[in-house]
């Protein structure tokens, strides 16, 4: 077999792996090594087919979303939200909390704005990497003088992520866990699927999330789930390349967030004595969507053509202590749907001005299969690019 040569290889064609392609195109001789037949499976995923791109924050308040804003921050500078949009030929759209998508609002447009920019890129499409030499040698048959590691993380199998990705080197890696999952219950919640609960705050321990709540047959998800998700994962013990986690927990959904318990007492005492012929199923629409308010009541076993006049005390207080905190039991994460991997190559061992490693010189890292994650909504393809762009830039230096 013939060996072929080049100045840099990047192993992985996600988000992370497609930017640093670009970045050390410009100076050097590049392959590109992917798995799948092509290139952006996950960013085709992303938004919902709808491609969150970025978040607009400013990179200052930007980086405090982050588990390690110290090591992101430099990436961050070097390409900027500005620099990603100058790619493309298409404008973006302002959506709620600062996410950003394209006009277009199709996210095989922005892989194509991406892809159309490796004119200069040998791609090697199918192409699974099962060994690197201390030489950079790859397969046996590629050799390079740096390699460019963005092999993403654990979610979705089926883009080409496997904890297998994790080996290839020998550096350092942190407890991988899920990130951004929905959570299983031990309720069916089959006659509530489909219903969102908006502006919730939802906790377990002392970890607190504001967001909406969206009800599946399986379980919880929605914005403000997926992202207690992470703080849940975060403090649990579990490690993916040796075990599953086993839940066993509750969390609490404080379902009148801008009510503190002493005003839904004051409040309830006027209502129930002016409107003390109204059943509460109706007088709860005050505070809860409509279709989540027999499910509601059901739980705390209340009868919803009750009327206010006829609540006792005791049962008034029930009623305020399950609108502060309805609990729910929760048996797992449901990992089909885990959107991020959190945890990943140790950053300790990463210079987090050019994305090589400490231990390995040639050798740098991009993306997912760092230890660095954010909450949805841009959060983590801002990584992606950033520190793709930044680990091409650098290792196309001569």
């Amino acid at each position: 077999m013939k060996m072929e040569k080049y100045d840099i290889a990047i192993i992985g064609g996600g988000p992370a792996g497609i930017m640093a392609a670009i970045a050390a195109s410009r100076t050097s001789h590049v392959i590109l090594l992917e798995k799948n037949p092509s290139l952006g499976r996950k960013l085709l995923m992303t938004g919902g087919g709808r491609c969150n791109i970025t978040n607009d924050k400013p990179i200052k308040q930007l980086l405090t979303f982050f588990n390690n804003k110290n090591f992101l921050k430099h990436s961050f500078y070097t390409f900027t939200n500005e620099d990603l949009f100058s790619l493309f030929d298409f404008g973006f759209i302002e959506e709620d909390d600062n996410r950003i998508f394209p006009e277009t609002e199709r996210s095989s447009d922005v892989l194509k704005g991406l892809t159309d920019k490796l004119e200069n890129v040998v791609i090697s499409y199918n192409f699974e990497v099962k060994t690197i030499t201390e030489d950079f040698l790859i397969n046996d048959s590629i050799k390079a003088d740096k390699i460019i590691i963005a092999t993403g993380g654990v979610t979705y199998p089926q883009t080409g992520c496997s904890i297998g990705n994790y080996s290839l080197t020998s550096q350092p890696i942190t407890d991988i866990k899920y990130g951004l999952s929905p959570l299983v219950t031990e309720k069916d919640l089959s006659s509530i699927a489909g219903v969102t609960i908006n502006d919730v705050v939802i906790s377990y321990k002392k970890n607190k999330v504001r967001g909406n709540v969206l009800f599946s047959h399986k379980g919880l998800t929605g914005p403000g789930i997926i992202n207690l998700s992470n703080e849940i994962s975060e403090v649990i013990s579990y490690n993916l390349l040796y075990e599953e986690p086993d839940l066993d927990l509750e969390i609490a959904i404080d379902l009148c967030p801008d009510f503190s318990r002493e005003q839904l007492q004051d409040k309830f005492a006027n209502d129930f004595q002016a409107k003390g012929k109204t059943h509460i199923k109706n007088y709860l629409k005050l505070f809860l969507v409509n279709s989540f308010i027999k499910y509601f009541l059901d739980e705390i076993n209340l009868d919803g053509n009750l009327e206010l006049s006829r609540i006792n005390k005791k049962t008034k207080n029930r009623l305020i202590e399950n609108l502060k905190r309805f609990t729910f039991e929760i048996s797992g994460f449901n990992h089909d749907l885990s959107k991020v991997t959190i945890g990943g190559i140790d950053t300790s061992y990463i210079n987090s001005k050019t994305m090589e490693s400490t231990m390995t010189p040639g050798l740098y890292f991009a993306g997912e299969v760092l230890d660095l994650h954010g909450p949805t909504g841009g959060y983590n393809l801002k990584i992606a690019f950033s520190t793709g762009f930044l680990a091409g830039l650098s290792a196309g230096k001569k």
